[in-house]
């Protein structure tokens, strides 16, 4: 019964992530660059950027409004984002 249980939840799992990567393609694109962005940089880096914090440019301002305009793609975009760059962040020191 346990293993019936699991397997269904797998399937779900898997279906919800390839729906939201096929309902989204240039979200994903957006969520997959900036995780790697975390990914790939130091803590010092990630602590000089946030010093000096610019202003979004133009086609980051246009994700934004996507993201502003489409609620359920926002709930994607954050639920893809918010794991990996928590964890960084939290291993930096930037957050509690």
């Amino acid at each position: 019964m346990k293993r019936t249980g699991l397997f269904t939840l797998a399937i779900m799992m898997l279906y919800v992530s390839i729906g939201s990567a096929q309902q989204y393609p240039v979200m994903d694109m957006i969520a997959n660059k900036l995780i790697q962005k975390y990914q790939t940089s130091t803590c010092e880096q990630l602590w000089e950027q946030k010093a000096k914090k610019a202003p979004p440019s133009q086609q980051e301002q246009q994700a934004i409004q996507m993201l502003k305009s489409d609620p359920q793609m926002r709930a994607a975009f954050i639920n893809k984002i918010a794991p990996p760059i928590a964890n960084k962040m939290f291993d930096c020191g930037m957050i509690p």
